[in-house]
C-alpha cells in the first residue's frame, strides 16, 4: 500500500528540504526565461528562514520527505501574498498543487483582514497560469521584469465572511 500525501503547517526544521525543494522547482522556470538568476534559486537558507518567520507556511510530505510547499502573508491592506507554490517534479499532474492552493486560502481566508488573494507567475509558465485560473483567479497586472521576462499578477476576492448576530 502506497504512502499518502499529507498537507500541514511547515516546522522551522523543515526550512532545508524546502529550499533544496525550491531550488529544485525553479529550474524549469530558470530554462523556461534563461534566467538563471530568479530570487527563488538565490535566497539562502537564512532568507528562507526569515521568510518563514514573516509568513505562513504550509508544506505537503509524502512520508517524511517534503514534495511541496506554498507561503502566505497578508499584508495590511488585506491581500493575502501567496508566494512559491513549488511541487516536486514528480509529484506533478496529480492534483498536489491545487490542494495546496485550497489549503493556504483556507488559512488566509481565516485571517480577519483578508479580503483578497494575490499571487504571481511568469508570462510563459502556461501550467500556473493554467493553475491560478482554474482556482479563479484572474490577471490584474502585468510587470516586464526584464526583456522577454514579465510577471503576470493574478487575484481573487475572500469568501464573504459570514458574521453570527448578536442576541
Amino acid at each position: 500500500m502506497g504512502m499518502s500525501v499529507t498537507i500541514s503547517a511547515a516546522a522551522a526544521q523543515d526550512a532545508e528540504q524546502i529550499l533544496k525543494l525550491q531550488y529544485l522547482c525553479y529550474q524549469s522556470e530558470a530554462e523556461l526565461y534563461g534566467d538563471y538568476t530568479l530570487e527563488p534559486l538565490t535566497q539562502t537558507l537564512d532568507d528562507l528562514r526569515a521568510e518563514l518567520g514573516r509568513s505562513h507556511t504550509l508544506v505537503a510530505r509524502l512520508g517524511e520527505e517534503v514534495v511541496a510547499s506554498v507561503r502566505a502573508a497578508v499584508d495590511e491592506a488585506g491581500t493575502a501574498r501567496i508566494a512559491k507554490l513549488i511541487v516536486h517534479p514528480r509529484m506533478r499532474r496529480h492534483g498536489l498543487g491545487g490542494r495546496l492552493l485550497d489549503a493556504i486560502e483556507a488559512y488566509a481566508a481565516g485571517e480577519p483582514a483578508a479580503r483578497r488573494f494575490q499571487l504571481f507567475t511568469g508570462h510563459r509558465s502556461e501550467g500556473n497560469l493554467r493553475l491560478y485560473r482554474s482556482h479563479g483567479y484572474v490577471p490584474v497586472a502585468t510587470e516586464q521584469i526584464a526583456p522577454g521576462f514579465s510577471l503576470v499578477t493574478l487575484q481573487k476576492e475572500t469568501p464573504v465572511k459570514e458574521y453570527a448576530a448578536s442576541a
